[in-house]
C-alpha cells in the first residue's frame, strides 16, 4: 500500500516522501507536474483525487490546498487523510470530518503542539508557545503565502479579546543552544493554541517571531497597512535557523531547534503518517493524540534536530 503525498515534490513534500522512502514506505509524489510526480494529480479534479485513491492506504497533503473535500473523499474510504495545514479556520473544518484526519502534523503546529501538551502534562497553567523561524530559509510559495495571509487579519484570544495578527510582542528568553537570541515575538493565528486551550482548559498563546528582528519589525508594521506587502523584498534577511519553544507560567521550558523549516516539518509529518499507516485511526485527531514528543525523540535527533528542558528564569 502507498502513501500519498500531495505536493510531493514540493519544499516539506519532497522531505516527506525522501523520508518514507528511507523508512521502507511505498511514497508517491503526487502533483500537477509530469516530470515530477509520480503521480498526476489536479486538485482541483476531485473524481480524478478519489481514482488516486486506490492502494492507498494514507494521504499526506503537503500541496497547500485547503480543500476539506479532499479529506471527506479520504474519510468515505476509510484512508488516512494528514494535513500540515496551520489555518484555524480551515482546520476547524477538518476537525467535523466524520473520519480519519489527523491535523497538525508538522512544525508549528506539530512539534510546537507535542511540547506544548508534554509541558501542561506536568502543568496546567497558561502556556505561550513562540515560533521562530528564519527568514532567510528559501521557503516554499505555500508556505510564504500563508505568513502575508495573516496580515490584517484577527483572531480571538482565550480572555475573549480579539488579537491582530503580528502584534502585541511579548519577549521571549531562549536557551543560547538554539542558536537564537532573545528578542520580541508577535501573536499570530497558529491554529494549534485553539484547539490546546479548548481541551486543557487554560489559556494557550502562540507567538512568532523571524531570526532577524528588521523582518519581525517589518511584519508588525505589514499588519497595520497590508497593502504595503508589495513592497516587500524577495530575499528577507536571516539564515534558515529556527527554534520552537513551550514556555508555561511555572515550571521548566520544552523546546526544539535545528535549521531548515522545511525539514523540521517534514520529519514530523513523516512521523505521523507511519504512526497513522500502522494504527487504526477512525476520527479526527490531534498530533498529540497519537504520538508523544519522547515518541519522536531519536527521530528528531537523528534528522539533526536538538530537544531540551530549559529551567532558566523567565
Amino acid at each position: 500500500m502507498n502513501v500519498l503525498v500531495l505536493g510531493g515534490y514540493g519544499a516539506v513534500g519532497g522531505h516527506v516522501v525522501r523520508l518514507l522512502r528511507t523508512d521502507g514506505l511505498s511514497a508517491l509524489a503526487a502533483g500537477r507536474d509530469a516530470g515530477r510526480a509520480d503521480v498526476v494529480l489536479d486538485l482541483t479534479d476531485l473524481d480524478g483525487f478519489e481514482a488516486a485513491l486506490d492502494n492507498v492506504a494514507a494521504v499526506v497533503n503537503c500541496a497547500g490546498a485547503e480543500d476539506v473535500r479532499l479529506a471527506e473523499a479520504c474519510a468515505g474510504r476509510r484512508i488516512p487523510f494528514l494535513d500540515i495545514s496551520a489555518t484555524s479556520a480551515y482546520v476547524q473544518r477538518l476537525e467535523r470530518v466524520d473520519g480519519p484526519v489527523v491535523l497538525g502534523v508538522g512544525l508549528a503546529p506539530g512539534l510546537t503542539t507535542l511540547l506544548a501538551a508534554d509541558a501542561l502534562d506536568s502543568h496546567r497553567g497558561p502556556i505561550d508557545i513562540m515560533i521562530g523561524l528564519g527568514s532567510g530559509e528559501q521557503h516554499g510559495a505555500a508556505a510564504t503565502a500563508w505568513t502575508y495571509s495573516l496580515l490584517g487579519q484577527h483572531f480571538s484570544d482565550p480572555d475573549g479579546t480579539v488579537v491582530r495578527n503580528f502584534s502585541r510582542p511579548k519577549r521571549f528568553e531562549v536557551p543560547s543552544e538554539s542558536g537564537y537570541t532573545p528578542a520580541a515575538a508577535l501573536r499570530a493565528d497558529f491554529a494549534d493554541q485553539h484547539r490546546l486551550t479548548r481541551e486543557f482548559g487554560v489559556p494557550v498563546r502562540s507567538y512568532l517571531r523571524l531570526d532577524s528582528r528588521a523582518a519581525t519589525a517589518g511584519l508588525a508594521l505589514l499588519t497595520r497597512a497590508p497593502a504595503l506587502r508589495a513592497l516587500t523584498p524577495k530575499h528577507m534577511p536571516g539564515s534558515d535557523k529556527w527554534v520552537v519553544l513551550a514556555r508555561p507560567a511555572h515550571g521548566p521550558a520544552r523546546w526544539a531547534a535545528g535549521r531548515g523549516q522545511s525539514v523540521a516539518t517534514a520529519v514530523v509529518t513523516a512521523a505521523a503518517a507511519r504512526t497513522a499507516v500502522l494504527r487504526r485511526i477512525t476520527s479526527p485527531a490531534w498530533i498529540h493524540e497519537i504520538l508523544r514528543i519522547a515518541d519522536l525523540r531519536d527521530t528528531l535527533r537523528d534528522n539533526g534536530i536538538t530537544l531540551g528542558v530549559d529551567n532558566s528564569p523567565r
